[in-house]
């Protein structure tokens, strides 16, 4: 995969990022006032967005999926290097804007973007061309959800870069045995390998935030194998650590039927009924997902 150098490919003609000021003066034009409901702090500096499509690896071969453009930092960024770029935003506001935005500050790249009115926790399809890629500032209240069901819902997408509150890219990121691991760590790592990419000071934010965000890098690999569904899989990662303090065999006892048929099924798939989710990669969910398949079919 090659990776287009923002500098070197782009002048100051074809497309001009937002700064602070650029990014005030449009708030005020539209009447826009953030709402800490829907996480909407704005990206303000434009070394920012370079560094984010410099380290997601986009190209000009790449159909990227942004969610929650916002006013356009990223997008604008996003245009320069893309082949094209479907911007999915579910505030009207911002949605009708954006337009106006690329249209004179990427006059020449605007037509590579789609934007799509829309909740993209809702939404059936996404509209166009398959993306290859995701690239997105993701408020920290849906982060989670929005990167899970976009790789279920698209499997053309091959990679990726999220940037999340910090705690959250640690969560994402985590491996089995630390602090952070958790169900979010299992979830992503049944579809992507996941890797931290670095931090992202709060001060390069307006309204600026009260924690600092981490860039969240992933690419697709195929999930463990398992004769059972991925819902199959993800019911015992979400019974293991809804209880997390407790040993799988009483964690997972509910969803057994009993601690006992838990602790059969555990050792069928060669996992101590004694141990906690948070030592268990995703492959030995998924064992244990076929062991209760197998073994408590009526």
């Amino acid at each position: 995969m090659k990776c287009t150098d923002f500098d070197a490919t782009m002048t100051s003609d074809e497309v001009r990022l937002l700064g602070p000021a650029e990014v005030r003066s449009l708030a005020a034009r539209i009447g826009l006032r953030p709402a800490k409901s829907r996480g909407q702090n704005f990206v303000i500096d434009a070394n920012t967005v370079r560094r984010i499509v410099r380290a997601s690896g986009v190209s000009g071969d790449d159909v990227v999926i942004e969610v929650g453009p916002g006013l356009g930092s990223l997008t604008l960024a996003l245009s320069a290097v893309a082949g094209h770029v479907t911007a999915i935003e579910v505030d009207p506001v911002l949605a009708a804007a954006l337009p106006d935005t690329l249209a004179e500050r990427a006059p020449s790249r605007a037509e590579r973007v789609d934007i799509v009115r829309a909740d993209v926790l809702r939404m059936p399809a996404v509209p166009g061309p398959s993306p290859t890629a995701m690239v997105a500032n993701l408020p920290y209240n849906v982060a989670v959800p929005v990167l899970l069901r976009l790789l279920e819902m698209l499997p053309s997408l091959a990679f990726g870069l999220v940037m999340v509150q910090a705690e959250v890219a640690d969560r994402l990121t985590a491996a089995p045995g630390s602090r952070t691991y958790g169900g979010p760590s299992a979830k992503a790592a049944w579809f992507a390998d996941v890797r931290p990419a670095g931090r992202v000071s709060r001060t390069v934010f307006w309204p600026v935030p009260n924690v600092d965000s981490g860039l969240v890098v992933w690419r697709r690999r195929d999930p463990p194998p398992a004769a059972v569904s991925r819902a199959e899989v993800f019911a015992v990662v979400d019974a293991a650590f809804g209880q997390r303090r407790k040993t799988l065999r009483s964690s997972l006892g509910t969803l057994a039927g009993s601690p006992a048929a838990a602790e059969e099924a555990l050792t069928a798939a060669g996992v101590s009924p004694q141990a906690r989710g948070e030592s268990l990669d995703i492959a030995a969910f998924a064992r244990i997902a076929d062991a209760f398949a197998h073994r408590l079919k009526p």
